[in-house]
């Protein structure tokens, strides 16, 4: 799926992890956005508590020729593909996260 002339999806699954050291497996860990060119971004669900939980938008993008520029405005076009694609602002109305790390 072609979302911008820069980013096409090629990959969208609900991914699972799988422990290198003891092999154990989690399943329906979040939804994974694969780009064309190896960036992505995910949605996952955290918190262990009874009430609420935490969305979690991770994302990753390969950078080889301008690495000076800052990390927000790397990022900027996948987080603007993932929140209008997940209409994230609208459900949770927040337009900015509360942590990022």
């Amino acid at each position: 799926v072609t979302v911008t002339s820069s980013y096409t999806i090629v990959e969208c699954d609900e991914f699972e992890y799988k422990d290198p050291v003891d092999g154990s497996v989690s399943s329906h860990q979040g939804w994974r956005f694969i780009f064309s060119d190896g960036s992505r971004f995910v949605f996952r669900l955290s918190g262990t508590g009874s009430v609420g939980a935490t969305i979690r938008l991770y994302l990753e993008k390969y950078e080889k020729e301008n690495v000076a520029q800052k990390t927000a405005d790397a990022l900027q076009p996948i987080i603007d593909i993932a929140l209008d694609l997940s209409n994230l602002v609208d459900i949770t109305g927040r337009k900015e996260p509360t942590v990022i790390t």
